[in-house]
This record gives structure tokens, C-alpha cells and sequence, in this order.
């Protein structure tokens, strides 16, 4: 009798033990399932990057992207220098960390869940190692797939795209209010300096050249076109900008370098553009972006130096 009791109460232990093993299968089934489905492959340029489905804790170490996930709502958590001098972002990254490509230490402290970076960057694999790393080259992408791209890798393409709509419509109607105060042929010319040295630039460099060319449809110079659309940007002579000025000129301020002697030269002064007060002044540190909430002022700041200058 007693040997049977036993038996017994050995059965019932082996069916609870059996049962609670399932049911930790079955848990530990259903976690591996969360947490595949918390990330997803993206197809990036050097191959596909496990990444979350949701970034949370974002490190955007190429200077041009990190107001392309502010508008899609994800405060990066670390950016390099660049970003933090552009008073379109009107404090948004104040509190952001800010990590240099000699300061790889610092990212790994911060512990984040994704890393944004170009292609060219030398501490890809230094990255790749702290958290997923995803790098685009640049000059791959016009400014709206550029948008689309990075709204695709945190996944909010739909966001993405939403703005992109957005912001074809409002260009079409601010070319229209262009076209009709300055009329449809106009051409226009964006140049720099840093430090000693002049650079124009091409239709997707920053600098207010995708709103200018693109979204307003304002001409480049027949040589400005031919020596400068290709590669992007151009580093000219004081003495040749003649050759490149366009019925319009903007005129970035450069750095805190940079030697804006040439206006009170002669060349200068005898460009048409110039003489028509018709050079347009703007801010290099804030116009140096392409991202949506810069695109976005240096419309309203673009149309209104373009239309209220008469």
C-alpha cells in the first residue's frame, strides 16, 4: 500500500514537472518570437544589418541626417559637431551628446541600439562592434531619398514618404510665386568660402541648392551646369566667379575663417548681379543641411529673399 502511495505520488510529480516544462517551452518559444519580430533585416549598402524594429537610442555620426529623424520623431542621443551650429533645429539637440570620430569610447558608453554613419567613415568596424551599424554614401541619394531612405531603416518610411508628398506640393506652389516675381528663366549661383578658399556648388550639396534648383526650378549658368552638376561642387579662383554668377547670387557666410575680402573687389562689384543688389546672404552653419526641417526654412527664407526684394 505504501509502495503504491508512492508510486503514485511520483506520478503526479513527473506529470506537474511535465507540465510546467511545457509551459516554459512554450515561453521561451513565444520570447524568441518577440524578439525576432523587435528586429528586422534592413538592405543596406554593404549588405543586410539587423536592426530594431523601433529604434530607441539612435547615434547619427553623419553630420546631415540627424534633422531627418527629428522630423520623423527619434531625438538621436548622439551626433557629431556639425549638427549642434544649426539654428534650424532651434535647441533640439541641445542636450545630445556630442561624440567626434576620435571619441569611439564615448558611443560605447552611451550604449546605442543603432549607429548612423557615412560610407566613408574610418571606424565602421570599430562601430559595427558597439551596436548595428548602417552607413550611405552621400552622393547615392537625392535629398528626398535621402528621407525616404532613413525613414525605411527606423521604420517610419510611411512618415517619410508622407512629407516628401507634403513638401512637392508646397514646392510646386512656391514656384509659382518665385516664377511670378522673378520670372521663369532666371538663373542663380551658390558659392562659399572657408577660409581662403571659394567653392560653387551643384544642385544636391546643401547649402539651400536643393531648394534653389530643385524644388523652385531656378537655372544654373551654362557653366555652372557643365563644371560643377557632376561632381557636386567646385573650388574656383575670387577672379573667375564672373564666369559662374547667375542672375542671382547666394553668398554662404562660411566659417568663422572665412575671408569674404573678394565683395570689396572690383570683380566683384562689376558682376550684374551685384550691381542689382540681387546677392542673397545666408547662413553657412544652418544652410549646410538638406534635412526636412532645414529644407523647410531655408524655403520660407529663400522665396522671401526672392520675392519681397522688389
Amino acid at each position: 500500500m505504501r509502495i503504491h502511495k508512492k508510486r503514485m505520488l511520483f506520478s503526479i510529480i513527473m506529470m506537474v514537472m511535465t507540465i510546467l516544462l511545457a509551459a516554459c517551452g512554450g515561453n521561451a518559444g513565444q520570447s524568441t518570437t518577440d524578439s525576432t519580430s523587435e528586429t528586422r533585416m534592413y538592405h543596406s549598402e554593404q549588405g543586410d544589418v539587423k536592426v530594431p524594429a523601433k529604434p530607441q537610442r539612435v547615434a547619427v555620426l553623419a553630420a546631415t541626417y540627424a534633422g531627418n529623424l527629428l522630423k520623423l520623431g527619434i531625438k538621436p542621443i548622439a551626433v557629431n559637431e556639425w549638427p549642434k551650429g544649426n539654428k534650424f533645429y532651434e535647441g533640439q539637440l541641445d542636450d545630445v551628446e556630442v561624440v567626434t570620430e576620435d571619441s569611439v569610447e564615448k558611443l560605447l558608453a552611451l550604449n546605442p541600439d543603432l549607429i548612423i554613419t557615412y560610407s566613408n567613415d574610418k571606424n565602421l568596424k570599430k562601430y559595427a562592434q558597439i551596436a548595428p551599424t548602417v552607413a550611405f554614401t552621400y552622393e547615392k541619394y537625392d535629398y528626398l531619398q535621402q528621407h525616404i531612405e532613413i525613414g525605411k531603416l527606423v521604420g517610419k518610411e510611411k512618415e517619410a514618404r508622407e512629407w516628401v508628398a507634403q513638401w512637392q506640393e508646397k514646392a510646386k506652389a512656391e514656384r509659382k510665386k518665385v516664377q511670378a516675381a522673378i520670372g521663369e528663366n532666371a538663373t542663380a549661383t551658390v558659392l562659399e568660402t572657408f577660409g581662403k578658399d571659394m567653392y560653387v556648388y551643384g544642385k544636391n550639396w546643401g547649402r539651400g541648392t536643393e531648394v534653389i534648383y530643385q524644388a523652385l526650378g531656378l537655372k544654373p549658368t551654362k557653366k555652372l551646369e557643365q563644371d560643377v552638376f557632376g561632381p557636386g561642387y567646385k573650388a574656383i579662383s575670387k577672379e573667375v566667379i564672373p564666369q559662374y554668377a547667375g542672375d542671382y547670387l547666394f553668398v554662404g557666410q562660411g566659417d568663422d575663417s572665412a575671408d569674404n575680402s573678394f565683395m570689396q573687389t572690383d570683380v566683384w562689384k562689376g558682376i550684374p548681379a551685384v550691381q542689382k543688389n540681387q546677392v542673397i546672404l545666408f547662413d553657412s552653419k544652418s544652410f549646410y543641411f538638406n534635412d526636412p526641417i532645414s529644407l523647410e526654412k531655408e524655403m520660407e527664407f529663400i522665396v522671401d529673399s526672392l520675392t519681397k526684394r522688389k
